[in-house]
């Protein structure tokens, strides 16, 4: 499955990127999810982009915030 990704990843202040509307751990954990773990993160991203809508970028996805949920996740 092909990952949701638009290359304007930054994150709001819950960890949520403003570009995907993933979490920052889903981001992390998609190479190793199922199709119906994609899927379930998928179905998600519609309706998070209405609640984010106002919300703004604060913050980069930097290493050290993929690291950190790479140690809490893998």
């Amino acid at each position: 499955m092909h990952s949701p990704c638009v290359a304007r990843c930054g994150l709001n202040e819950d960890d949520f990127c403003m570009g995907c509307y993933r979490h920052v751990d889903e981001i992390v954990i998609w190479s190793q999810a199922n199709d119906q773990q994609q899927q379930h993160i998928l179905d998600q991203l519609e309706s998070r982009k209405l609640q984010f809508a106002d919300s703004k970028n604060s913050q980069a996805l930097s290493r050290a915030k993929w690291l950190d949920a790479e140690k809490r996740l893998l």
